[in-house]
């Protein structure tokens, strides 16, 4: 089994999914990225999750695709996903695709977390 491409935290409830690549581009990485995110939901019922972009630079567009297919899996488990820390290159791609209206952005971790009512210093 491929090694996984993020790494992933709890807080009182709350699961923080931190990418571990700078550079989401080829689709080796795009389909493990992929079935370890669909495991949070499908598999550990994760409901309210935090998807986390401090470490990303690029991403493909195929990288859109899992994130919306991972909405719904999570919006069918009557879930939440949200996602923080995008640089601004990245948020014009959501921007332009019109995805910003589907998600929710929150400029850091403490802030996304405080959404779910988990504050953290």
């Amino acid at each position: 089994m491929a090694a996984s491409r993020i790494v992933v935290q709890e807080y009182a409830g709350v699961t923080v999914v931190t990418f571990s690549d700078s550079s989401i581009l080829d689709s080796a990485t795009i389909d493990q990225l992929g079935k370890d995110l669909y495991h949070l939901t499908d598999n550990l019922n994760k409901q309210k999750l935090i998807v986390d972009f401090c470490n990303v630079k690029f991403l493909s567009s195929q990288v859109l695709g899992i994130l919306i297919t991972l909405n719904k899996k999570s919006a069918a488990i009557k879930g939440t996903l949200v996602f923080c820390s995008l640089k601004p290159d990245l948020m014009k791609i959501f921007t332009i695709t019109s995805l910003d209206k589907l998600f929710k952005f929150f400029p850091d971790d403490s802030a996304a977390l405080k959404h779910f009512g988990v504050h953290v210093k």
